[in-house]
């Protein structure tokens, strides 16, 4: 199971991922790529182990005047079927 944490301040915003497997991993990285792609403010991603057997994917936006990122963080949620965001 994917899970799935939303961070936002002024001109910030940052939606971390964490999963448990390669096929996770693969479908994160796909789908998040697909998405951020089709846009012209590009993030910050980077990758974390975080224990237990678990890594996060982290996509940070930053100087985020006109707040873009809250849609393309929604879309991201939507594709990967994630029912609760923290």
């Amino acid at each position: 199971m994917i899970d799935a944490e939303f961070r936002s301040e002024e001109r910030f915003s940052r939606l971390s991922l964490a999963f448990c497997n390669n096929e996770e991993k693969e479908k994160v990285k796909k789908s998040v790529e697909a998405i951020v792609n089709k846009y012209s403010l590009q993030p910050d991603i980077h990758f974390s182990d975080i224990g237990n057997n678990k890594t996060v994917m982290v996509i940070e936006y930053h100087d985020d005047n006109n707040r873009e990122a809250g849609e393309i963080f929604e879309e991201i949620i939507k594709k990967l079927d994630i029912k609760q965001c923290n």
